[in-house]
């Protein structure tokens, strides 16, 4: 039996979870309100909040969709309660990051800035212009916004300039002199 998919999901104070037909579930919270369709085939309870998911056989299927299920109503609970957030570093001389508005600047050795809109999900936070801090609800929107983020100008692998995720290690390489 899976032992992601076994674990109860304990809803906190403030958090309102509703499964409607089909496995519809919407989850409201302090920070906003997610909603998702799950699989019919697995069995949802709430009582007296504690989350649990079931699953009516081991086939292959239900087995794969448990721990899935489970992982991503958790990640529902945890964004509408506390949220998630990435944080980028962006390294290299003259690089850096600004916000304008509701946009994000970067200057990363292009010979043009790039711009990055804000989304209504998506919040967007620069501390300092070395540090972006993207934040949100919904984890794989966060996640997917740092990753397309990082893609403008990711780091390379002989100094290390670029953007890169604040906890991200570069192994760096050698170098043409590195051989002799």
């Amino acid at each position: 039996m899976s032992r992601i998919g076994r674990a109860p999901i304990t809803v906190p104070a403030g958090v309102e979870v509703k499964i409607g037909e089909d496995n519809f579930v919407t989850v409201k919270g302090p920070k906003g309100e997610l909603s998702h369709a799950f699989p019919l085939k697995l069995k949802l309870e709430l009582a007296e909040n504690v989350l649990t998911v079931s699953r009516p056989d081991d086939m292959k299927e239900s087995r794969s969709l448990h721990g899935l299920t489970r992982s991503l109503l958790s990640n529902m609970v945890v964004g509408v309660s506390e949220g998630f957030k990435k944080e980028l570093s962006v390294q290299g001389v003259g690089y850096r990051a600004a916000k304008e508005g509701d946009k994000l600047v970067l200057n990363v050795g292009f010979s043009h800035q790039v711009v990055v809109p804000e989304t209504a999900e998506i919040k967007i936070d620069v501390p300092n212009a070395n540090t972006v801090v993207i934040s949100g609800i919904d984890k794989q929107k966060v996640g997917q916004f740092a990753a397309d983020v990082r893609k403008r100008r990711p780091p390379e692998p002989y100094k290390g300039k670029g953007i890169r995720y604040a906890d991200e290690v570069i192994r760096l390489k050698e170098g043409k002199t590195g051989a002799k």
